[in-house]
């Protein structure tokens, strides 16, 4: 029997951990991810990192990649450029519970966070060369390696799935969001809602040949969902909406929106917008 279809309906990458995403029409798969995804992140002078949880105005940060650069925007500051082939001393940082090598950015980039965030902070960049892998306990004896996302290569949602969770918020009188705030790499067209969840794998055709993609665990949520990413403003609907109806038993009930995803196979291909998606359901 033939696997269902779904298409990639859409592609994110997200350059600084937990500022805006970049929406990209095509993006490369790396050994960590999409290329480039969560390479950047702000810690305190310790090497704490910080992210939305405790900053909901880092959401207002909007990264562009161009020319060798990646440039972030923010109201009321000047960009700053930052060249993709320089970055400064060495340095160790945390992010959850592993202490991973990064390179510090520069003390005008550190000056640039410390002014728009009101703390003092610093940016980093992953080191190439280090291994941060997920939990073997979900990817088994696959070695998935991550740079600074939360704990695995990819997120995975479906357009269906925020299509029903904003039915939801309009039947409580609260404004539909966008997929933004859940912060997928890789959203899905075709499958019914929360399908995703009950998935295997997924196979992309690619010019080069076929990615395949396994779901290996559901995403719980934080408090970012409720952050409103054009204002920074906080709001409890989207977590309440959630609450009422995605406790996850495989999480202990913790509430679940999108599915944890590593590289099986596909390597420095290209996925676009737009290619067929062959998905399996878990039995």
């Amino acid at each position: 029997m033939t696997a269902p279809t779904a298409t990639l309906a859409a592609l994110y990458v997200h350059p600084l951990k937990s500022c805006a995403a970049l929406a990209l029409p095509e993006a490369l798969l790396t050994a960590t991810g999409l290329d480039l995804d969560r390479a950047w992140m702000v810690v305190d002078r310790d090497g704490e990192m910080y992210t939305q949880r405790e900053l909901p105005r880092m959401a207002l940060i909007r990264p562009e990649l161009r020319r060798g650069e990646l440039v972030l925007r923010a109201p009321g500051m000047l960009a700053l450029h930052l060249r993709l082939d320089v970055v400064e001393e060495p340095t160790r940082v945390r992010v959850w519970d592993d202490e991973v090598r990064a390179y510090e950015m520069g003390a005008l980039a550190a000056q640039w966070m410390t002014d728009f965030l009101g703390r003092p902070l610093r940016l980093v960049r992953f080191d190439p060369e280090q291994r941060r892998l997920s939990a073997r306990r979900w990817t088994g004896e696959v070695e998935a390696e991550n740079q600074f996302s939360d704990g695995f290569p990819l997120l995975v949602a479906g357009r269906a799935s925020l299509d029903d969770l904003n039915a939801r918020l309009a039947r409580r009188g609260h404004a539909a969001v966008g997929m933004e705030r859940f912060r997928p790499n890789l959203v899905l067209d075709g499958l019914h809602p929360f399908d995703e969840d009950h998935l295997d794998t997924l196979e992309i055709a690619t010019d080069e040949g076929p990615v395949t993609l396994r779901l290996v665990k559901p995403c719980v949520r934080c408090t970012i969902p409720n952050v409103d990413p054009a204002s920074a403003e906080v709001s409890t609907a989207v977590g309440d909406a959630l609450a009422g109806f995605r406790a996850d038993p495989r999480m202990g009930g913790g509430i679940t929106f999108g599915m944890n995803a590593i590289v099986l196979d596909g390597h420095e291909r290209t996925l676009r917008v737009g290619q067929p998606v062959q998905v399996r359901h878990a039995f």
